[in-house]
């Protein structure tokens, strides 16, 4: 049986904007966590038998960064947008996502319920730390903040399996086609 769920192009734009802009702010966030952070930069200087002062290894750091960290500012003010139209969307589309917390449902409808959860609490709080670290709010707090925010380093994929994996799940169930759907709106 297919589904007769038809998907807007409005609905489509938002779904495939995020789905850009997370694998992008997920990617420089990563290499700035790890490949291209602070200490990689001044082990791979080091590695080179040059010697620079820290202030010369910060400087070297920052220059390296700056283009990649201008791409997750810009790519988190998209997602900031598109999630926002997105809630905006379904609020006043009506659109419902399943319940995970209802009684007397099926595995896979509450799994899908706690995906869509699972999405929107960590989008939530991602944009939310993200602001407050780039605006400097609660500075007291930058470090926790901070912690949290990178958090999504870790989340991201685990969203990214839970959400191909429900893909999969809909095209050997009752939602034949629904990716089709989402892609061309047919």
């Amino acid at each position: 049986m297919k589904t007769n769920r038809k998907f807007t192009a409005l609905h489509r734009v938002l779904h495939w904007i995020m789905a850009i802009a997370m694998p992008i702010l997920f990617i420089t966030g990563f290499l700035r966590m790890y490949w291209m952070g602070k200490q990689a930069v001044a082990d791979a200087i080091a590695s080179q038998g040059i010697e620079v002062t820290k202030e010369q290894a910060k400087a070297v750091y920052k220059v390296l960064r700056e283009p990649m960290w201008e791409w997750h500012f810009i790519f988190a003010h998209v997602m900031i947008f598109a999630f926002l139209a997105r809630i905006i969307y379904m609020l006043i589309k009506g659109i419902r996502f399943p319940n995970p917390f209802k009684n007397n449902q099926s595995l896979k409808t509450r799994l899908q319920g706690f995906t869509y959860v699972y999405f929107y609490f960590f989008v939530f709080v991602s944009a939310i730390t993200g602001i407050f670290l780039e605006k400097g709010f609660f500075p007291d707090w930058k470090g926790n903040i901070e912690t949290v925010h990178k958090l999504g380093v870790y989340w991201f994929p685990i969203f990214i399996l839970l959400h191909f994996a429900g893909i999969v799940l809909a095209e050997f169930s009752s939602k034949k086609g629904i990716t089709s759907k989402m892609i061309s709106g047919d």
